[in-house]
Order: structure tokens, then sequence, then C-alpha cells
């Protein structure tokens, strides 16, 4: 009992919300999408350096889903894509699919050096070219491989928090 009545007298605690970044993307979707995003991963090609940063900006340290961003495993539920990598050729029809099969309003976001202008694979055969050569790209992620605290910096800014 003595624990509940704290609970009472404390009441709510928390931060004050940042101020939104003037750099977000298209400043009507982060109010569509409700201070939450639900985020499908693609790989278009990448050699898994991002998909570290990735696991480590939504594991415990850095903890993205508290700021409202959560992996899905289907593009159908979800509001953004996630792209790593360059678009190889193989994948360029599947990126194409998964960006469509992804309602309205969707967001695209190019995370890495390699999505946003194919990086260190640029030239090479058997790449078609950058994300945005491919599907319409909303926000850009630099590095190689971004750190997590970038990433979460960024999926900060679609959800607004």
């Amino acid at each position: 009992m003595r624990l509940w009545r704290k609970i009472v007298k404390t009441g709510r605690v928390a931060e004050p919300a940042p101020l939104r970044d003037p750099d977000a993307p298209r400043p009507g979707v982060a109010a569509e999408l409700a201070g939450s995003v639900q985020i499908r991963h693609v790989d278009a090609g990448s050699c898994n350096g991002c998909e570290v940063e990735i696991a480590s900006a939504f594991g415990p340290v850095y903890d993205a889903e508290r700021y409202g961003a959560r992996l899905v495993a289907s593009p159908r539920h979800a509001d953004a894509l996630l792209v790593t990598g360059p678009v190889t050729r193989n994948m360029e029809m599947a990126l194409r699919r998964t960006h469509d099969a992804v309602a309205e309003p969707r967001l695209v976001i190019a995370l890495g050096d390699c999505a946003r202008n194919c990086g260190v694979f640029v030239g090479a055969y058997g790449v078609a070219g950058a994300v945005s050569d491919v599907v319409p790209v909303d926000v850009e992620v630099p590095g190689c491989p971004p750190e997590p605290e970038v990433i979460v910096a960024a999926l900060r800014g679609l959800t607004g928090r």
C-alpha cells in the first residue's frame, strides 16, 4: 500500500519532449504516423556491416523502440523501409515489390554509404545502383557503417520524438 501511495503522490514524471528537427522528412508524415513507425528492413546487397549496427540500435543499449520505432517482419505491416547496401541486379525487382507492398504514407530510409551512393561497390558489375535509383528515398543516413547513435537519431526524426 505504501508503494501505491508513493506512485499516486509522485504522479507522471518524464522529460520534456525534444523540439522537432527542422530537417525531418516531409513535414506531414511524422504526424500521420502518430508518434510511432513500423520498419521493414531490406538488405539489398550489403556487406552486413549496417545490419550489425541496426541490431545494436535496436538492442538494449540504444533501444530505438523506446522512441516508437519497431522492426516488423512484413512490408504489409510497415510504415517505412530501411534499406541497406547497394541495390544488386538480383534485388532490384524485389525492392520495388517490397516498396509497393508498403501502404501510404510510406517512407524509405537509405542506410549507409552503399545505399546512398553505392559506396565501395560503385561500378561493380552486379550492382544496379543506389537505392534512390530504384525507389524514391526520403531519408539518407551517412556512414560506413553508420553508428547506432546516428541510426537512432534518424529514427527519432521520423517519429517526432
